[in-house]
C-alpha cells in the first residue's frame, strides 16, 4: 500500500509539473521577448516551483551545497535526472547549458534554452560537434553567465560507469575559465525514466574551483575524481549501496 500510495502521489506531482511548465511559460514569454533577464527568472521561478511542489507532494526535500557560483565559469556537473538541472538552475543567476541538439525543437524548452544562451550540439558528428561547441561557447562569452557541461555527456544512473568525454577539458583550456565541479546524489530519488519518486533529501554539491591554466589531461582526471567521489559520497548518504 505504501509504494502504491507513493506511485500515485508521484504520478499527481509530474503531471502538475509539466502542467505549470507551458503556464509559466506563457506569463513570461511577453517579458522575455524584451529582455533575456526575464526568461532566466522565468525558468528559475519554475524550477523553484518544482523544488517546492517536490518538497510537500511526494516528501522529496532538496539541498544546495557549497556556494552557487554567480560568475563566468564552467560548471562540469554529474548528471542523474531532470532534478539536477532543475536544482542548478533554481540558483545560478544565469545558467547557459551544453545541450543536445534536439533540444531545441521541443516546445517551450526549446525556445527558452536558446533564449538563456545554451548551445546545441549534435554528438553525432564529434570533432565537428566539438568545434561547434567550442565555437558558440567563445561566442557566448560577451553575454557571461555560467555555463553548464555534463561531462559523461547523458544522464548517468547511481552506480553506473560511464566515460568522461573529452569536451569539458576542451572548453576549459579554449575559453581559460574557472571551472566549478558539481555533484550530485538526485538519482537515487528521482530515476532517469519512470514515475515514481522516492522521498528523501536530494542534493547537489559545487564543490571547490579549479582554477584555469592546467593541462587538458590533468584536468580531466582532476575533474572526474572530484565529481565522482563526491557524488559517490552523496549517494552513500542518501542511502544508496554501491559496489
Amino acid at each position: 500500500m505504501g509504494y502504491a500510495v507513493q506511485w500515485l502521489r508521484s504520478l499527481i506531482f509530474v503531471g502538475q509539473m509539466y502542467l505549470m511548465m507551458p503556464v509559466l511559460a506563457i506569463y513570461f514569454t511577453p517579458l522575455a521577448l524584451i529582455s533575456r533577464e526575464w526568461a532566466f527568472r522565468g525558468v528559475r521561478t519554475y524550477c523553484r516551483w518544482v523544488r517546492w511542489t517536490a518538497r510537500w507532494m511526494v516528501g522529496l526535500r532538496s539541498e544546495i551545497r557549497g556556494k552557487p557560483p554567480t560568475g563566468e565559469v564552467l560548471i562540469a556537473a554529474k548528471h542523474q535526472s531532470f532534478f539536477d538541472i532543475i536544482m542548478i538552475v533554481s540558483v545560478v543567476p544565469r545558467p547557459k547549458f551544453i545541450m543536445k541538439k534536439e533540444l531545441v525543437w521541443a516546445p517551450i524548452l526549446g525556445w527558452y534554452a536558446k533564449r538563456m544562451g545554451c548551445i546545441p550540439v549534435d554528438r553525432g558528428r564529434k570533432g565537428a560537434a566539438v568545434a561547434s561547441m567550442v565555437d558558440g561557447a567563445r561566442k557566448g562569452r560577451r553575454d557571461g553567465g555560467q555555463l553548464v557541461i555534463y561531462p559523461q555527456g547523458t544522464r548517468v544512473a547511481p552506480g553506473a560507469e560511464k566515460p568522461y568525454k573529452v569536451g569539458t577539458g576542451v572548453l576549459y583550456t579554449a575559453l581559460g575559465i574557472p571551472c566549478v565541479p558539481a555533484a550530485t546524489n538526485v538519482g537515487v530519488f528521482w530515476p532517469r525514466i519512470g514515475i515514481y519518486r522516492k522521498p528523501g533529501t536530494a542534493v547537489v554539491e559545487f564543490l571547490p574551483t579549479i582554477a584555469p591554466g592546467m593541462e587538458h589531461g590533468p584536468f580531466m582526471s582532476r575533474v572526474e575524481e572530484t565529481v565522482e567521489t563526491a557524488s559517490r559520497r552523496l549517494m552513500v548518504e542518501a542511502g544508496f549501496r554501491i559496489g
